[in-house]
């Protein structure tokens, strides 16, 4: 093999997760090797093993760098809505987006939920959802607050149906092999959304 050129440590393990992602737009993320990310890189494993001490330690940095990217993107752009709606809207786009460019995401992301035992990987991914929940309530009940949203609107099921919908693109788009299926799909999907919490209902009052 080639000599790899020289990069600093926090280079090479940027370089690490950005392989595991392209990696997992085309195969299952249990399928992917430190043999085939150290591949990607053009380094031998020993060398790849000098910048990680652990496999596990990889995907610890795989899915910091998948929050951090997804957060910072659709903060900024529901941040820049004044309207609730306009912000969950907006939300949703950016995340249709964010996958549509890193197809690996996705599988990434369940397959470390589903792993067994609480390693770093799963523990950061199970705090990527439920902050991006939490995020979601909270929009969802500043339009409660300011009447843009019915007042009883439950906000812990709308903001699993948020996610739902993004889950739901997601497979449709496996199932079909086209990643701009989503990105075509989510206009409609939304609309749908936003027209059953716009509903003047009470839903207070259908529990009782």
């Amino acid at each position: 093999m080639r000599p790899a050129k020289y990069m600093p440590t926090e280079d090479r393990r940027n370089e690490a997760v950005e392989a595991v992602i392209d990696l997992a737009s085309a195969r299952s993320p249990e399928d992917i090797t430190t043999t085939a990310i150290a591949g990607r890189m053009k380094l031998s494993q020993g060398a790849l093993f000098r910048h990680f001490p652990t496999k596990d330690a990889i995907w610890r940095d795989v899915m910091k760098w998948v929050s951090d990217r997804l957060f910072e993107r659709i903060d900024k752009v529901a941040g820049a809505e004044d309207d609730p709606v306009a912000a969950l809207e907006a939300m949703f786009m950016a995340h249709v987006a964010f996958v549509a460019e890193h197809p690996g995401v996705p599988r990434i992301l369940m397959g470390q939920l589903q792993r067994a035992g609480a390693t770093p990987a799963k523990q950061a991914a199970q705090a990527l959802t439920s902050n991006y929940a939490t995020r979601l309530r909270r929009i969802l009940a500043a339009g409660k607050g300011v009447g843009a949203l019915p007042a009883g609107l439950d906000e812990a099921a709308a903001a699993t149906l948020f996610l739902g919908m993004v889950q739901g693109l997601v497979v449709q788009a496996l199932i079909s092999g086209d990643q701009a299926q989503m990105l075509d799909n989510a206009p409609r999907v939304f609309a749908i959304y936003r027209a059953g919490l716009l509903q003047d209902v009470n839903l207070t009052e259908d529990r009782g």
